[in-house]
């Protein structure tokens, strides 16, 4: 079994790279920087390397790689092995996920070389993930790779089943309903949190991004915004915690 630590970062294909980093630059407040694609998991077809640009946060990396698809989506997650292993293992699995493992070398010397790529912003609350088989999940995530399942419950208004995978500062959060069984996994979206909602969407109505008013979360203590633009077509949340809410 790995010992996985952390989701060294989310792959985001994009069916246009420029105007996909101009999105995101004003959302996350920095600049990204522009890779050559080498040590990322293949959303390619072989030997092919695809324009990508890489956004670090404080507790992952978003990665945009531009692909042949007309709206942009979730393609795939590299973890981090807190072994010392080299290079990147795609990862099988039956639930046909863009999977890989990574050493967290690279990602540690992207945020030591390149600051201005850093945002503090924003981080990943949660990556969501519909499934058709929740057992399955258990058995690739928990079983497969180590990743803690910190909760299991069954909340009809809320989709279904719903696990919570801890690893890191983060959470991959996998809805199993009955709508899921009849078609592929799929990442879903992405929630981000922030210290102080109502100042964030404050600033970026500011700079012309829309975002929902801010309503009450699900979790007692939470409040929530639902980001209305640059979201490059992804279903995207705005968490403020339980910890800083008041």
């Amino acid at each position: 079994m790995r010992v996985i630590s952390a989701i060294d970062r989310i792959v985001i294909a994009v069916p246009d790279l420029d105007s996909a980093i101009k999105a995101y630059e004003q959302l996350f407040g920095v600049q990204c920087l522009a890779l050559s694609g080498e040590g990322a998991p293949r959303v390619d077809a072989p030997g092919v390397v695809a324009p990508r640009a890489w956004l670090g946060l404080a507790n992952t990396v978003i990665e945009l790689v531009q692909q042949d698809l007309e709206i942009a989506a979730v393609v795939g997650v590299v973890f981090a092995d807190c072994r010392d292993t080299e290079g990147v293992d795609e990862v099988s699995n039956e639930r046909k996920l863009n999977l890989a493992v990574c050493s967290g070398r690279e990602t540690a010397s992207f945020r030591l070389k390149y600051p201005a790529a850093q945002s503090t912003r924003l981080q990943v609350d949660h990556l969501v993930l519909r499934s058709g088989d929740a057992e399955a999940c258990i058995a690739l995530f928990s079983e497969q790779l180590g990743i803690r399942l910190a909760l299991d419950k069954t909340v009809p208004e809320w989709g279904g089943r719903m696990l919570f995978f801890r690893l890191g500062k983060l959470t991959l959060e996998v809805i199993a309903g009955p709508e899921d069984r009849e078609r592929d996994d799929f990442f879903w979206g992405i929630a981000y949190q922030c210290p102080d909602l109502r100042l964030l969407v404050s600033h970026l109505n500011g700079q012309g991004i829309k975002v929902s008013p801010v309503r009450k979360g699900r979790k007692t203590g939470t409040q929530v915004a639902t980001l209305k633009s640059h979201t490059l077509g992804i279903s995207t949340l705005l968490i403020e915690p339980v910890s800083s809410a008041p």
